[in-house]
């Protein structure tokens, strides 16, 4: 298994249920973010150590493609990776596979920006933060 991937465990709730009667689709989107900075923390790299480089990531882009719905009570993990690093970005994958039939429920990716929390401006990523994340499959561009 590649280092580099991150099982984040999720418990459906009541509150993740929509009138349709499943999980709704901005849920998706938090568990994402959740299970984002839950790997970033385990990698060493958590709201301190970006604080002291005066930067952090921002969201440029979600695209998700669900596939299967989630109920409530369902058990889910948010398998992700962090695919790709360019000068100043990030390109994050996730799948969200039900635990019971191992169905994966959706796919997704987010562009990450790193950016400069004082200049509010697009910031170059670190080598430190991209050899915490490394795996034998990562790209890495410029």
């Amino acid at each position: 298994m590649l280092t580099n991937i991150y099982h984040h465990k999720i418990d459906v709730v009541t509150d993740d249920i929509d009138v349709q009667g499943h999980v709704n689709n901005l849920v998706y989107l938090k568990w994402m973010q959740d299970a984002a900075v839950a790997h970033s923390l385990e990698k060493g790299w958590g709201h301190d150590q970006y604080g002291k480089l005066g930067c952090s990531w921002v969201v440029r882009a979600h695209q998700i493609e669900y596939h299967f719905p989630a109920f409530e009570n369902d058990q889910l993990v948010v398998v992700t990776w962090v695919d790709s690093f360019r000068r100043a970005s990030c390109i994050r994958k996730y799948e969200i596979r039900r635990e019971s039939d191992q169905k994966n429920l959706a796919i997704a990716q987010t562009n990450w920006a790193f950016v400069n929390l004082e200049k509010r401006m697009p910031a170059r990523v670190p080598q430190e933060i991209i050899e915490a994340f490394k795996s034998d499959g990562i790209a890495q561009t410029s």
